[in-house]
């Protein structure tokens, strides 16, 4: 499907009128739109396959040449998650979950790759033997374009629980938990926004690419996104959607039983995080229907109405499982920290919007995050276009927040790493590649007196979900 998908979209182009031969560079991403959020998927070339991409035929479609080429005919994606056996597995071959999340970024996850291959592996041995590569849907999508076996970039091999993210290199101890010979099946990793090596010749007489045109390492969609939106170091991004998600640039990581560490899609030095959150826009819906009559002119009202700190009102509102931190349930405390039914309404808004930014903060935080001097907050997704909202975010991070209009970042991420690596790789800080891009606007500026107000809250909401994440245990 995804073979035919890249033969379709080529051929839409060639028949547009596009020029290919005015391409510079090329890079790309196992990207949302395209590939249903693939960063943790996996393809599996069968033996013999290697020949078959290289001898390509111009005259044929790539569908025609590579349907015989794989193993594996439904690729495991990030949705599965029937490896909980292979998790267990893998956490205790090195020696926990604490120990696996230290030396590969996350603890495991049943999305993630190394326990996809474990699976396969356990369940399909005859296929795994009969497979001579395994490419992440990133280093897939390159390979077509390369015309032979692309290597994983580090940045999408952390997304594997396989590399360890301080050295840069698979970790034995997991890959022997998950399959033998995985490491030749897999190759070496490579630096970020690496030139691998000019275009396939088919391409070039088939479309009209240039033949020195250079195919720059891809990567996940979630790095991508993070190049897409120009991060630099100490910035955030948020992301306010149906699900909230963070990016953070980190430059000295603390890897945590929640969340993940990815190695810098576009600085081999750092690193990336990325937290998820289920309950964000739709748990703001929820309350905007309940306490502000459905209206967001309303709920924004009751922002400005009320004062910094909600009076010491703190909420926690989970109607779905939250992934950071697990719990589920309205919980609301008043400022002796007892335990209420029920806030007015403007409170419960505010305790809302609070809480969301005060456990984002929380969190981060815990994997290393810093607010520094010169940190940028990038807030994207449908309530970034709430300046009520986004003040509330400013105060709490104490930071200033800015809105672009950059969509499919993580295509336009793939578009900025092809000039990085055209431009001299890391070897070019890429903020000097990305200088000339749009500039971000100025959203919103923390209130004064707002770092007093939330550095007194922020230990208590700490304090108060660990509470309740107690109380939970004990039942």
């Amino acid at each position: 499907m995804w073979v035919k998908a890249l033969d379709m979209v080529l051929e839409k182009m060639k028949a547009s009128g596009f020029d290919f031969s005015q391409v510079l560079a090329l890079s790309g991403a196992g990207q949302a739109w395209l590939c249903l959020q693939q960063q943790h998927g996996s393809v599996y070339w069968k033996a013999g396959a290697s020949l078959a991409l290289r001898d390509l035929s111009p005259d044929r479609s790539l569908y025609q040449q590579l349907q015989m080429c794989f193993s594996i005919s439904d690729c495991p994606v990030w949705m599965d998650s029937s490896s909980t056996a292979q998790c267990h597995q893998l956490e205790a071959a090195v020696g926990g979950a604490r120990v696996l999340s230290q030396l590969t970024g996350s603890r495991a996850y049943e999305r993630f790759t190394g326990n996809q291959i474990a699976k396969v592996y356990q369940e399909n041995p005859e296929a795994y033997s009969q497979t001579e590569r395994i490419s992440l849907v990133s280093s897939f999508a390159a390979s077509l374009f390369l015309g032979s076996y692309s290597p994983i970039d580090y940045s999408d091999g952390s997304g594997m629980n396989l590399l360890q993210i301080q050295d840069k290199v698979w970790s034995q101890a997991c890959l022997l938990a998950c399959a033998p010979n995985l490491e030749e099946k897999l190759g070496p990793p490579v630096l970020p926004c690496s030139v691998l090596g000019n275009i396939s010749s088919y391409y070039v007489q088939r479309y009209g690419f240039s033949p020195e045109c250079p195919l720059v390492t891809f990567t996940g969609d979630n790095p991508a996104s993070l190049a897409g939106m120009r991060l630099d170091e100490g910035d955030i991004a948020v992301s306010l959607g149906t699900s909230d998600t963070l990016f953070l640039w980190l430059q000295e990581p603390t890897p945590a039983l929640e969340g993940h560490i990815f190695c810098n899609p576009v600085d081999p030095r750092h690193y990336m995080a990325l937290l998820c959150f289920k309950n964000g826009s739709l748990m703001r819906e929820k309350i905007r229907d309940e306490s502000a009559s459905g209206s967001w002119r309303e709920f924004s009202k009751a922002l400005q109405s009320t004062e910094m700190g909600n009076g010491g009102n703190l909420g926690f509102y989970f109607d779905v499982m939250e992934i950071t931190p697990e719990m589920s349930g309205r919980h609301r405390f008043n400022a002796e920290n007892q335990e209420v039914a029920a806030f007015p309404g403007d409170v419960e808004i505010r305790a809302l919007i609070e809480g969301q930014f005060m456990a984002k903060r929380i969190h981060a935080e815990s994997l290393g995050y810093q607010v520094m001097p010169k940190t940028k907050i990038l807030a994207t997704g449908g309530a970034s276009h709430n300046a009520d909202i986004l003040q509330v975010l400013a105060d709490v991070f104490g930071a200033s927040v800015y809105i672009t209009d950059t969509a499919s970042s993580a295509c336009v991420g793939s578009a900025y790493r092809a000039f990085h690596g055209l431009a001299g790789g890391v070897d070019m800080p890429f903020s000097e590649v990305v200088k000339s891009a749009p500039k971000a606007r100025l959203a919103a500026t923390p209130n004064p007196g707002a770092a007093q107000v939330y550095q007194a809250l922020l230990p208590r909401y700490a304090k108060l979900e660990q509470r309740i994440l107690s109380q939970k245990q004990s039942l």
